[in-house]
């Protein structure tokens, strides 16, 4: 069982794919740590030696991971929303931040339309 950063790594994923379960590495990442560290990206976590996790998460230890780049973000988030900036209160009212469109495609973020009236019929028989 391979446990890197406080994450427990899937055993039967190429570490290549596993590493990006890790909260704040990404592909790009992964693949440059990899390299980094002179591990053959194809290799399954299963069959990883101490010494090439003990380098890994060494390399790993260089970076903001986890729970304390979780609180950054936190905290930028809530500093935004303190000082009223327009990007606080998008994040505020749950709308998208950067600049995309909210007519269309904003479901993600408001969530699904809710039609007000209009779709209820009565039928009325006279």
């Amino acid at each position: 069982m391979a446990r890197i950063a406080g994450i427990s790594l899937p055993l039967e994923k190429k570490i290549e794919y596993a590493l990006p379960y890790i909260y704040g590495v990404g592909h790009t990442t992964s693949k440059k740590i990899l390299e980094q560290t002179n591990v053959d990206p194809n290799k399954r976590v299963k069959d990883l030696s101490d010494q090439e996790i003990k380098r890994i998460s060494n390399a790993l230890a260089e970076k903001t991971l986890e729970g304390d780049l979780r609180q950054t973000v936190f905290r930028n988030v809530k500093r935004l929303k303190d000082i009223k900036s327009y990007r606080g209160i998008r994040h505020k009212l749950g709308l998208p931040v950067r600049g995309q469109q909210t007519r269309t495609n904003a479901v993600t973020r408001k969530g699904r339309n809710i039609a007000v009236g209009g779709l209820k019929r009565k039928l009325e028989k006279t």
